[in-house]
């Protein structure tokens, strides 16, 4: 018969079963918690130690702008406008292109004193530029009055007020090419050349060229020239620097040098002047209404008479220049010449200026005058059918023709400035040459 153990015993033995399988399974579950932990100790072994005590912290605060809303932010904004000034333009009608729409604005244009200078110096091609927001509120306006100055309307505290300046111009060379197909000025403004310049151009070469007959259809011109920026657009033209004119195949150069004591003056590019003890013309390139002709029909006369002078037909009370520097000889009315000057000259020469108009103020018998002071004004006193200037020139009291005569030049460039014009003359004389190149190539 088996044995049997108690039912109390049996318990006990169970009971410790199960403590021991409890135990074995807590020492299982601190084994696996444990992993972890031996990994990261594990990884730290094997990884270099980082230095920590060098390591500096810092704080970065950085401002972030609130969000503007996007109407707020456009009416705010501010937009320069440049526009340029029209042959028909009033300030009113500046006012709307420039979007100035602020009742103070246009009332300070309007009518203080000092900005209304501009309503009374609108000039055709002249530069006005503004500043204004989107709802068209002013804050700034400049416009050039002169070459020489600048008026400029700014917003202030109490409105609005006006400061006069001197612009700030900065000088550049311009290069421009043009071919004749009719007149001078035809070919400049076809190359967008300036007045100024076109009529310095004739003033250079009439020594040489007769703008009003001389030119021919296919004569080119070449010239370096001055222009004034001031915030990047152009107010104004300065001088010529270099400029060469072919005028039926025969060349012309002539380059500026500007002397130590200060005055400036035309030389070909060997050094000989250009300047003329006479001037071709007594009128600033003015169109001639007759040449000079040994047999010409008169208007008035209705018969052939000989024509000993040039007829410059211009407006009346255009100015009249001495041709040279000399002696007034005669100043008063003589029959068919109306108003009449004559000037005395030396080597025997003489000037006659006929249908003048009135005279200059203090002109006599025996005053000494200087070449291009003004004598009197174009008219049409005498025998004259329109305002136009009669002009005679005489050497040893015999007619010549003023356009063809060959007149005294001045003196050439003295020897102690030689060397700094030769620098001077090679470099504008490199430039012409290159455009001159470029111009032929364009035309072949």
């Amino acid at each position: 018969m088996q044995k049997r153990e108690p039912e109390y015993q049996q318990n006990i033995l169970a009971q410790n079963l199960t403590h021991k399988e409890r135990k074995l399974r807590l020492r299982w579950l601190i084994v696996i918690s444990a992993l972890p932990l031996f990994g990261i100790y594990a990884a730290f072994g094997i990884a270099p130690q980082t230095i920590t005590q060098d390591i500096v912290t810092q704080t970065i605060t950085e401002e972030v702008p609130l969000p503007v809303s996007e109407a707020v932010a456009f009416n705010e904004s501010s937009y320069w406008q440049t526009e340029v000034v029209r042959r028909d333009d009033t300030l009113d009608s500046l006012i709307d292109r420039l979007n100035i729409k602020n009742t103070e604005a246009i009332a300070f244009l309007k009518y203080n004193n000092e900005a209304s200078l501009i309503a009374a110096h609108l000039r055709p091609g002249r530069i006005i530029r503004s500043e204004t927001n989107a709802a068209g509120v002013l804050s700034r306006l400049e416009y050039q009055v002169t070459p020489e100055q600048t008026l400029t309307i700014e917003a202030a505290d109490n409105g609005y007020r006006l400061v006069k300046d001197s612009p700030d111009v900065v000088m550049r060379s311009v290069f421009k090419a043009a071919t004749i197909n009719s007149s001078l000025f035809g070919a400049t403004d076809a190359a967008e050349i300036p007045d100024q310049v076109a009529i310095q151009l004739a003033e250079i070469f009439s020594g040489d060229i007769d703008f009003h007959s001389d030119l021919r259809k296919g004569d080119r011109l070449v010239v370096v020239y001055e222009v004034g920026y001031s915030h990047g657009e152009p107010v104004r033209s300065g001088k010529v620097l270099a400029a060469e004119f072919v005028n039926n195949g025969k060349s012309y150069r002539a380059v500026l040098f500007r002397h130590p004591d200060g005055h400036s003056n035309y030389y070909t590019p060997e050094g000989k002047s250009l300047h003329k003890s006479f001037l071709r013309s007594p009128l600033e390139f003015t169109r001639i209404s007759s040449g000079f002709s040994l047999g010409r029909f008169h208007p008035i006369l209705q018969r052939m008479r000989a024509h000993k002078g040039v007829d410059y037909a211009a407006p009346t009370g255009t100015r009249v220049k001495a041709a040279a520097d000399g002696t007034v000889d005669f100043v008063g009315v003589k029959g068919g010449y109306g108003n009449v000057v004559i000037l005395r000259h030396d080597n025997g020469m003489k000037t006659v200026y006929g249908h003048l108009s009135k005279f200059s103020q203090g002109l006599r018998s025996g005053k000494k005058v200087s070449q291009s002071d003004i004598i009197g004004y174009v008219g049409m006193s005498g025998m004259a059918t329109g305002p136009h200037l009669h002009y005679e020139l005489l050497l040893n009291n015999q007619h010549r023709d003023p356009l063809r005569v060959a007149l005294p030049t001045a003196v050439p460039i003295p020897a102690k400035y030689r060397q700094e014009f030769n620098l001077a003359s090679s470099n504008l004389v490199a430039q012409l040459e290159l455009l001159s190149r470029r111009q032929v190539a364009v035309l072949e």
